[in-house]
């Protein structure tokens, strides 16, 4: 079978027996924050887990894209090393919500082994937990697993937790006998061995117990079933090869290689590890940046940034020149974009990113290099041969630099490398990195809505047809906790069986408004929605008391929705139009739709020229002057897919989505949001700004209707108000504006012509006031200046003048003293202008400092310059003993 062929197995194999195939979720993971990336099948699924949440069915499986390269589960320096170790891989599972449970887990994993894929059951062994008495009696009694294939392991490898409390459980893991010519050889190797021959295929895990805060088990009520299988490893056991490079996942992608770097994958053991790197991190790579992660200094953008460079200085050991992951990223698109339509979707994006980031790397890896060469110099002139182990993590952490590199580098130059301090480095960034990772991606969703989605609440939302509707609340809220009622000034949270009111997603705001009827009057100051269906109206009671049951009528403040459905169509418009001005890898990242305004964040490497910014802006307000209509659809995903709907990198859709169509196809969205009938309602859109946020994001503000129109109108009467200052009209402005800057600059030119001659004039009278002390000319004079960058510029014109000699001047200021020292180039051995400084500017109550020919200071007594200036001379003739 080839890769396909054995994903297709499974999925069909779980499809026949009952279960839901679940798409593979993004590798952001939407509702964990205390996440990554997205590690393990289980986790779009960990709410079901949980009790969070209640799906609609209670087994499913899938095949689900992970990364493990950064956080707390990182194989990234593991990789190319070992056969099986990988950034990005697919798992294969299957799920249970109390449904089945161990014996069903268990016959249908071995039934899909031996019958589905055709292993032989000779060398297939398992290993479970030491007290788990149900799980050996399955194995040995109903799948006939004699006693000597069944290895009782401890907590440590065959039992599974979420946590330190919480859910948990033992776990059976089914192992492939590779055969005798892949162990250690060993007369005690056996399943649990360190060596290739007996591979981890499958792991069993059945939660159910919860773990108190006092270490007790508990049975869970309904215990539940989570599996895992590499798709990488069962393809290469199917294959019949000992590696999971050598399957067809990376057979196309290591051709490609062989035929950048001009040699071949197997040939040499060093080079087969930079070869193993680069197929591995180019698949990881397409990935991330499918899923809309772009490479940044910080957070999932830094490890990505990380997988780039690592893969980029492999490839340098085979030779590779230039940018040329990029192919590879586009290889990687052909092998996967079949099963992974967002890959095909964003095949041009990843091309530039990667590019982008290929040539950024480069001038990175200049300074690394020199950085390394410079430290390698200091090593030998102070004859130390050993490269410090803090030196190879920096240049490791910093420029991507393998330390292997760097032995390579030294080695050449008769260094030694501190491994030793790169690994204690590399072990305490990782535990710091554990520590300090606080989360990412959406807000963790409070405890109470989950509780009350788990009981089945749902608010029926009515707002795309109305902005009104009678309701029944059934629940309310204070304080985050469920209650009975509520009274007049109190805060309250009411969820209704049905509402109008849209609740905060995709960037756009959620509705005010007002709930009530005779007796009672909420004003609702924000809508959220939460999980998938509860409607919740934030706001406060402002007469009478509302109570569950009660009949109320739910009312959206009109003009505010409005106002939003005008940004929100807007948004799509300007999406359409960056994409069609700039190029197709602009992808929303983000975006702020309010009642006052709109943001737009979107993919792109570079600054708008204002030209560009012009033909965007006149582009969306061509579309709105045509009056387009703006259509829904309601469509199965893939279709909507197929019509080359624009999605959200990190959305997780349903089965059927919601289309938003403008035109004839100008612009074509998955989107939930509210919207115009037609864009002629928008009235006009006026951009306000662009700008970068973050690595490759640009950031667009702009306004729609009523909002730009007050906005022009401001900017206005600025133009008018700024004409009648200067005394123009506002079409001469920019005329009569170029003329002051002209006379002012003129001005200036005059100015500093002046300053010049009365400088050059008071210089030669300055330097008939010298004296000569020790045989050394001394000048210490007041001059007229108004700034210290003045008096340093006099104090350059007097030093050319005089020649040689020593020069302290002084200035006063707004209730400040300015003073400088010069030291002609020939007498700064025997005097220090900064000696001299310290001293003088005490003298004025201040402080001064600087090189042995130059130094400035001050102070603010004021009254004291005369008499500081006089004691230079003094000080000059007194040198020996200042000094």
């Amino acid at each position: 079978m080839d890769s396909r062929e054995v994903r297709q197995e499974f999925l069909q194999y779980f499809r026949d027996h009952g279960h839901e195939i679940a798409k593979s979720s993004s590798l952001v993971p939407k509702d964990d924050p205390t996440l990554l990336f997205t590690n393990a099948g289980m986790v779009q699924f960990k709410n079901l887990f949980l009790g969070l949440e209640k799906g609609s069915y209670t087994r499913a499986a899938s095949s689900q894209k992970c990364v493990r390269a950064g956080g707390k589960h990182n194989d990234l320096d593991q990789v190319g090393y070992t056969n099986r170790h990988h950034t990005f891989f697919e798992m294969l599972g299957n799920f249970s919500f109390g449904d089945y449970f161990k014996e069903g887990a268990i016959d249908m994993a071995w039934e899909l082994l031996t019958v589905g894929y055709g292993l032989s059951e000779g060398r297939l062994w398992v290993s479970i937990y030491k007290d788990d008495d149900e799980a050996y009696k399955i194995w040995n009694e109903k799948i006939g697993l004699p006693d000597d294939r069944i290895f009782r392991f401890g907590e440590e490898d065959n039992f599974w937790a979420m946590g330190e409390t919480g859910p948990c459980g033992p776990c059976s893991e089914i192992y492939f006998d590779q055969g005798p010519a892949t162990g250690c050889g060993k007369p005690t190797c056996s399943v649990g061995c360190d060596c290739d021959r007996y591979l981890e295929l499958w792991n069993l895990v059945f939660t159910q117990y919860d773990r108190g805060p006092n270490g007790e088990l508990s049975p869970l009520p309904k215990p539940n079933i989570d599996t895992g299988m590499g798709l990488e490893r069962l393809a290469a056991v199917m294959q019949g090869v000992y590696s999971n490079y050598d399957s067809d996942l990376f057979s196309d992608i290591l051709r490609l290689i062989e035929e950048f770097a001009g040699s071949s994958y197997g040939q040499d053991k060093k080079g087969d590890i930079s070869f193993r790197v680069i197929a591995d991190h180019c698949r990881a790579v397409a990935f991330l940046i499918a899923d809309g992660i772009m490479p940044s200094n910080e957070g999932r953008g830094y490890v990505l940034r990380r997988i780039i460079r690592r893969a980029v200085r492999y490839a340098q050991v085979l030779g590779l020149k230039g940018p040329f992951l990029h192919r590879l990223t586009d290889k990687v698109v052909d092998v996967m974009g079949t099963d992974y339509s967002e890959l095909v979707r964003s095949r041009r994006f990843i091309d530039e990113v990667v590019i982008n980031e290929e040539k950024r790397f480069a001038d990175t890896l200049f300074h690394g290099l020199s950085l390394l060469k410079g430290e390698m110099d200091g090593l030998r002139s102070k004859e130390k041969p050993t490269i410090p182990g803090g030196l190879v993590f920096r240049l490791y952490d910093t420029f991507g630099f393998p330390p292997d590199l760097v032995e390579d580098i030294a080695r050449d130059e008769g260094f030694r490398v501190d491994i030793g301090g790169f690994d204690q480095a590399m072990a305490e960034q990782r535990a710091a990195s554990q520590r300090s990772w606080k989360g990412s991606g959406e807000e963790e969703i409070p405890k109470i809505y989950r509780m009350l989605d788990s009981r089945g609440l749902d608010s029926k939302f009515l707002g795309y047809e109305t902005l009104k509707a009678n309701a029944r609340v059934i629940s309310v809220l204070k304080d985050s906790q469920e209650a009975n009622s509520a009274g007049k000034g109190e805060g309250v949270e009411i969820i209704l069986d049905q509402s109008p009111f849209y609740g905060e997603a995709g960037g756009q705001v959620g509705d005010t408004g007002w709930i009530g009827n005779d007796s009672v009057r909420v004003e609702v100051m924000d809508t959220i929605r939460y999980p998938k269906n509860l409607i919740i109206h934030k706001g406060k009671l402002i007469e009478g008391m509302i109570s569950t049951g009660d009949k109320v009528e739910a009312l959206v403040d009109e003009a505010r929705r409005s106002n939003i459905a005008h940004n929100h169509t807007a948004t799509h418009l300007l999406q359409a139009a960056l994409r069609e001005t700039l190029g197709e890898h602009v992808k929303q990242a983000g975006s702020y739709v309010g009642p006052e305004r709109l943001r737009f964040d979107f993919t792109h490497f570079a600054q708008i020229a204002p030209e560009r910014l012009k033909e965007i802006e006149m582009l969306v307000n061509l579309n709105i002057q045509r009056n387009l209509p703006v259509a829904t659809q309601i469509l199965p995903r893939d279709e909507a897919f197929k019509l080359d709907a624009i999605a959200l990198f990190e959305e997780r859709y349903a089965d059927q989505v919601r289309v938003m169509t403008i035109g004839d196809g100008i612009s074509r969205e998955l989107c939930g949001g509210t919207h115009v009938m037609t864009t002629g309602e928008i009235g006009v859109f006026l951009l306000l700004s662009e700008g970068a946020v973050a690595a490759g994001i640009r950031r667009i503000e702009a306004l729609t209707g009523e909002g730009a129109i007050r906005e022009i109108q401001k900017e206005m009467d600025n133009l008018k108000g700024i004409s009648a200052i200067l005394k123009t009209t506002p079409d001469q402005l920019l005329a009569r504006v170029q003329h002051l800057i002209g006379d002012q600059k003129e001005k200036e030119r005059q100015i500093e012509s002046l300053k010049a001659r009365l400088a050059t004039k008071q210089s030669e009278d300055l330097i008939n006031t010298a004296k000569e002390i020790k045989g050394v000319r001394v000048i210490s004079q007041e001059v007229a200046v108004a700034n210290p960058k003045d008096l340093r510029e006099f104090g350059d014109h007097l030093r050319d003048k005089l020649g040689s000699g020593i020069i302290v001047l002084g200035a006063r200021g707004d209730s400040k003293v300015f003073l400088l020292c010069r030291v002609t180039p020939d007498l700064v051995d025997k005097y220090e202008a900064g000696k001299i400084m310290k001293t003088l500017s005490a003298l004025v109550g201040g402080k001064g400092g600087g090189r042995k020919d130059l130094a400035e200071g001050g102070g603010t007594k004021v009254s004291e310059l005369k008499n500081a200036l006089s004691k230079v001379y003094d000080m000059i003739a007194e040198w020996k003993t200042i000094a």
